[in-house]
C-alpha cells in the first residue's frame, strides 16, 4: 500500500498529467523523470516540465471479464493503451462505452476519476481513465 506522502507527491503528475521533456532530444516521458535514459548524463538540468495531451486514440484494449472485487460492479470493462499526439502510451479504463463497441483507432480523452478509497472514511484516490472523445 502506497503511502500518504506518496500519493501528495505524485498528484501534479497524475491529476495534470504533467511529464518531462529532455531539451537536448525531444522526447517526452510520463510519469516524469530526472534524466533521459538516451542521453544520460548529456540530459541532467535539462529535464523540464510538460502537460501531456489528453487527447488520443486506442492503440490496444483489452476486455476484463474476472475482476479483484474492487472492480467487482465494474465488470467486464476495458482497459486501453492510449497513444497520444505526443506519442506517450498510456494505460487506463475506458468507461462511458459497452466494450463491444470498442475499436482500435477510437479517438479518447483522459478524465479525472475516483478510482478507489482506502476504507469508507480513508483516503481516496484520484486518477485518469479514458471516454470516448466523438
Amino acid at each position: 500500500m502506497a503511502s500518504v506522502a506518496k500519493e501528495w507527491r505524485e498528484i501534479p503528475g497524475r491529476y495534470n498529467l504533467q511529464g518531462t521533456k529532455c531539451e537536448n532530444c525531444g522526447k517526452i516521458y510520463f510519469p516524469s523523470r530526472s534524466f533521459c535514459p538516451k542521453c544520460r548524463r548529456d540530459s541532467i538540468g535539462k529535464m523540464t516540465p510538460v502537460k501531456l495531451d489528453r487527447k488520443g486514440f486506442v492503440y490496444t484494449f483489452s476486455v476484463v471479464h474476472e475482476a479483484p472485487d474492487c472492480n467487482n460492479r465494474q465488470k467486464p470493462y476495458a482497459v486501453v493503451m492510449v497513444k497520444t499526439s505526443d506519442d506517450i502510451l498510456l494505460s487506463g479504463q475506458l468507461v462511458d462505452v459497452e466494450p463491444e463497441n470498442i475499436e482500435i483507432g477510437m479517438p479518447v480523452r483522459a478524465v479525472l476519476r475516483k478510482l478507489d478509497a482506502d476504507g469508507p472514511a480513508g483516503i481516496i484516490h484520484y486518477g485518469f481513465k479514458f471516454v470516448p472523445d466523438y
